[in-house]
């Protein structure tokens, strides 16, 4: 087995993110400040490339390399009042793309305010768990295929919150480690691990190397191409079933790469619909702008895994009614071919 070389973000920086200024709202997104389309799962601790609801490819390597070319600027939240049915996939009775208020179209909201809301606290769910669940969208490319397909990343909680181990973070933890020296994640190739200690799938994320210029100002387009607003874009009406050969279908929701949430442990009845502010204008992404023909794609490759330590979980949140705290909007505007297979 070859020996994993470690990379330092402090050695021989380029010059590219030497003379780059301000982060980035990428990088902002992913430090936590403030459809039905082409997307890598991880459903089952493998990572699964999904089309159209089909797994068009799986990676049998426990990490994949990518580069992160946009994010959702807020974490979004989903809530489920009866135990999801994989069978029969519906939307979630609650629901928020901006992690601060219920959308205007969720159907049963279950406070004006998230921050306020009986579903966030600590213990509404299975054991300490919040009823309500956490992700965050990120649109990537695979690192040996730059000029290919921009995919979605649905993060979970576990992969999004709580402190790391060695080279082994937590994805808020990553961005603030590589944002204290001054860098974008953007800039890197970030390789995805699989927690190996975790009982449902949780990713850790590790710088590889640095991105030529070419390769930056690449990614940079990428990021503004439709698929990247897309990927990052939180819409209920992106539910399907992945067709998973040899398998029964699996259902996804939002946060389609979690283990679907169990019945609040405090249900009450469902209280009468509110009426939710419109999310803010500001928070809509710019229009897009066109990518250039990508290269046919080539196959993603990997080599021996690494087995990680224990991470601890996130901490929670044990009062009822917590200040909410402060949001900060960022422009997608800055921010970081079809499948050649049966899409």
């Amino acid at each position: 087995m070859n020996a994993v070389t470690i990379f330092n973000p402090k050695e021989n920086v380029p010059a590219f993110a030497r003379a780059k200024g301000e982060l980035s709202a990428v990088a902002k997104a992913l430090m936590g400040s403030g459809g039905g389309g082409k997307r890598i799962s991880v459903k089952g601790g493998v990572f699964r490339l999904v089309s159209e609801g089909k797994e068009v490819a799986s990676i049998e390597e426990r990490y994949l390399d990518v580069v992160i070319v946009n994010a959702a600027p807020k974490i979004t939240r989903t809530f489920y009042i009866a135990q999801f049915d994989a069978d029969n996939p519906a939307a979630p009775d609650c629901w928020s793309a901006d992690g601060d208020t219920p959308d205007k179209t969720a159907k049963t909201p279950q406070a004006t305010a998230c921050a306020k809301c009986p579903q966030n606290i600590a213990g509404s769910g299975q054991g300490d768990s919040r009823a309500c669940r956490f992700s965050q969208r990120l649109a990537v490319v695979l690192a040996n295929d730059m000029e290919g397909d921009v995919m979605q990343l649905s993060c979970a909680a576990t992969s999004i919150f709580g402190k790391g181990t060695g080279e082994n973070r937590p994805l808020q933890e990553y961005a603030r480690w590589l944002a204290a020296q001054g860098h974008d994640p953007a800039m890197f190739v970030t390789r995805l691990k699989f927690d190996t200690n975790s009982a449902t799938p949780k990713l850790f994320f590790k710088p590889m190397r640095w991105l030529t210029e070419d390769e930056y100002d690449l990614c940079q387009q990428q990021g503004q191409h439709p698929d990247a607003i897309k990927a990052v874009t939180m819409s209920v009406a992106q539910m399907d079933k992945v067709d998973v050969p040899g398998k029964a279908l699996v259902a996804r929701g939002g946060d389609d790469d979690e283990a679907p949430a169990p019945p609040p442990r405090r249900a009450a009845a469902a209280p009468a619909p509110v009426t939710a502010p419109a999310v803010d204008p500001e928070d809509e992404p710019p229009a897009p702008a066109p990518r250039k023909p990508g290269r046919p794609r080539k196959e993603a490759t990997a080599a021996a895994p690494e087995v990680e330590a224990e991470v601890a979980e996130p901490e929670v949140r044990k009062s009822a009614a917590p200040a909410a705290p402060a949001a900060t909007k960022a422009s997608l505007a800055s921010v970081l071919s079809d499948w050649d297979t049966d899409d």
